[in-house]
C-alpha cells in the first residue's frame, strides 16, 4: 500500500489547509507525507471539534484551527498552496465545497481529495461499508447530512470535473490485519450503542444495528479501500 511520503513526498506545500478536519486525523497524515510546510490550518464548522484539534497540536503552533462553513470559507482566493478535504464529502454538498477548495487554492497548487467508497471492496471491508451507511441513516433520521459513500467511479467524475492537471491516483487498503482481532468489537461496542440509542423510535434501523454487531463478529472488519486523488491547478 502507498504510505504518505509515497503520494504527498514531492509537494512543498507552504500554506495547507484541511476542510472538515474534525480533530485533525487526516493532518497526521499531511504532516508523515509532505516534504515540507509553512503552516496548516483546518476548518470545521462543529464547536466540538476544536478541543480534539487544539489537543492534537498543542505543541505545533504552525497548525491551527478555525470554525467555518466548508462551502463559503472565509478566505480571499488563491490563499493556499494546497488544499486537501478527506472522508467528508458525503457529509457536505461536495460541488459548492470543491469549488471553494479550488476558489481558494493557488495556481499550480495542489488539490487532495481522499474518500472511501463503497463498490469493490471484499466482504470484511463490506461490513465497514454497510456499517457506514447505517450511520448514515441514523444521523439523517436525526437531521444531521450524512449520506451514503460514493463509487469509485462517482468520486472520480466529481474530481475530474474540476480540469485539474498531472492527476495521481491511489487506491489504500490494508487487508494485512486480522479481520477477527478482538480489539475491533470492543472499539465498536460503544459505537454499536450509541447509535442504537439514537435510533430510538425507529426499531427497523436498530435491527439493522444488531445484525451489522452480529456481522462484525461472523465476518469481520476491514477498513474500506480509500481512493486518493492528487492534482495540480491550472
Amino acid at each position: 500500500m502507498p504510505e504518505p511520503k509515497d503520494i504527498l513526498g514531492a509537494v512543498s506545500a507552504g500554506r495547507v489547509l484541511d476542510i472538515a478536519t474534525g480533530s485533525g486525523g487526516f493532518i497526521q497524515f499531511l504532516m508523515e507525507g509532505l516534504q515540507d510546510y509553512a503552516e496548516i490550518i483546518g476548518v470545521d464548522n462543529n464547536d466540538r471539534a476544536a478541543a480534539g484539534f487544539a489537543k492534537a497540536f498543542k505543541e505545533n503552533p504552525g497548525i491551527h484551527f478555525q470554525k467555518m462553513d466548508a462551502s463559503s470559507l472565509d478566505f480571499p482566493g488563491s490563499s493556499f498552496d494546497l488544499v486537501c478535504i478527506s472522508n467528508s464529502l458525503h457529509h457536505l454538498d461536495p460541488e459548492p465545497v470543491l469549488h471553494e477548495m479550488m476558489r481558494v487554492l493557488r495556481p499550480d497548487g495542489t488539490l487532495l481529495v481522499s474518500e472511501m467508497y463503497r463498490d469493490g471492496q471484499t466482504e470484511t471491508q463490506m461490513t465497514h461499508v454497510l456499517l457506514h451507511h447505517w450511520w448514515a441513516a441514523v444521523d439523517t433520521v436525526n437531521g444531521i447530512v450524512h449520506r451514503e459513500t460514493y463509487t469509485r467511479q462517482e468520486l472520480l467524475d466529481l474530481v475530474v470535473d474540476l480540469g485539474l492537471e498531472e492527476v495521481a491516483i491511489y487506491d489504500l487498503s490494508d487487508l494485512d490485519k486480522n479481520p477477527h482481532d478482538p480489539v475491533i468489537p470492543a472499539e465498536l461496542d460503544p459505537v454499536f450503542e450509541r447509535y442504537i440509542q439514537r435510533a430510538e423510535g425507529h426499531p427497523e434501523l436498530q435491527t439493522r444495528g444488531l445484525e451489522l454487531r452480529q456481522r462484525v463478529e461472523k465476518v469481520g472488519f476491514h477498513s474500506a479501500t480509500t481512493l486518493v486523488v492528487r492534482g495540480r491547478k491550472i
